[in-house]
């Protein structure tokens, strides 16, 4: 899996994610400031899952009908540390595989999961 962390999403996570050997570009040091739909789309055209904190990606998902390949993967986590958030999430990324096609919102002991939308045949 190859993942795109968005702005917000804390350092500790992103460097617990390539020390399992995982291929994660970070928004914060590679593109700050990228607003919302360049950040979708970038993460739509390199096949990347997108890590956020950011809740705005949930509306934006369903709004602009990504296709079936995609994946936003919301988390509602807070911790004590920013290494056990960190432990957290990349525990939480590693219960399932089916992220693709589907918005999920990873909260304290549950992942939602919801089917993203077929965008219509033109």
């Amino acid at each position: 899996m190859q993942f795109l962390a968005n702005e917000n999403f804390p350092l500790d996570a992103v460097t617990a994610f390539c020390d399992k050997g995982y291929d994660v570009v970070w928004i914060r040091t590679d593109a700050p400031g990228s607003k919302d739909p360049e950040i979708l789309q970038r993460a739509v055209s390199e096949n990347r899952v997108l890590l956020t904190f950011d809740k705005d990606f949930g509306e934006l998902a369903f709004q602009f009908g990504l296709p079936a390949s995609c994946w936003i993967v919301l988390f509602r986590l807070q911790a004590s540390t920013s290494a056990i958030l960190a432990g957290m999430v990349v525990a939480a990324m590693q219960s399932r595989i089916d992220w693709a096609g589907r918005f999920s919102l990873v909260d304290f002991g549950r992942i939602r999961v919801r089917s993203l939308p077929t965008p219509p045949t033109p």
